[in-house]
């Protein structure tokens, strides 16, 4: 299912919105200030936001910002300007579709599946079959990226081959010398700390990202992802 944020002061802005998204089986969070927006879009996975421009504290241009300095998460923006610098300076901003007030509910529905489409299911089978999602971790095996709700996480060439290793095989647990073997082609030696070095950086990076310990530790065995 997928989750919008939908963003306003205006609360029974909000309450309508949610109300038709939710009607077409979407999952709405809702917020109604741009702080708290910023909040929870780095708490909950979230695949669109709608966004009001003019909101008290941070606006929606600041959040807009805010969000595609790391994310690329569609943005539908709705205000009450509706001159056209307010809407170039909106898309400038980073918004990916702009709607002015009063707006009609259905054509922003519209808008959001047009958005979510273009976004998500604008794919080819070969592209679908080369992603590997795990909670909020989400890994593309054709151009060797990741992300943590859309947000990239870089990874070196070594650790994204250890992680692509062990999200494949979820629940078996590899040893240090079967994950040398596998990612460097070579022969293992017991004082090889290579793998635990290249280990702790990887873990460092998705925990900092995931908020949880997603690579465990099996002592005297070795590494798994838990399925």
């Amino acid at each position: 299912m997928r989750q919008i944020l939908v963003v306003d002061d205006d609360r029974e802005i909000v309450q309508l919105l949610s109300f038709y998204l939710q009607n077409e089986g979407y999952k709405v969070i809702k917020a109604y200030n741009g702080k708290e927006a910023l909040t929870i879009f780095h708490q909950e996975e979230i695949d669109l936001i709608v966004l009001d421009v003019m909101m008290p504290e941070v606006d929606g241009m600041e959040v807009c910002r805010a969000i595609r300095e790391t994310y690329h998460v569609p943005i539908l923006m709705i205000s009450a300007k509706t001159e056209d610098m307010d809407k170039i300076t909106g898309l400038m901003s980073g918004a990916d579709d702009y709607v002015a007030k009063p707006f009609n509910p259905l054509e922003l529905i519209a808008r959001v599946k047009t958005l979510l489409r273009r976004a998500y299911f604008y794919q080819s089978d070969n592209e679908r079959n080369n992603m590997i999602k795990v909670d909020a971790l989400e890994i593309n095996k054709t151009f060797h990226t990741v992300k943590v709700r859309n947000k990239p996480i870089q990874l070196t060439s070594k650790e994204f081959d250890i992680l692509l290793i062990m999200v494949s095989n979820l629940g078996r647990v590899y040893s240090g010398e079967e994950i040398y073997q596998l990612v460097w082609k070579e022969n293992y030696y017991s004082s090889n700390n290579t793998v635990m070095v290249h280990m702790s950086n990887l873990r460092e990076k998705l925990e900092r990202e995931l908020g949880y310990k997603l690579i465990k530790t099996v002592w005297g065995v070795g590494y798994k992802i838990d399925a």
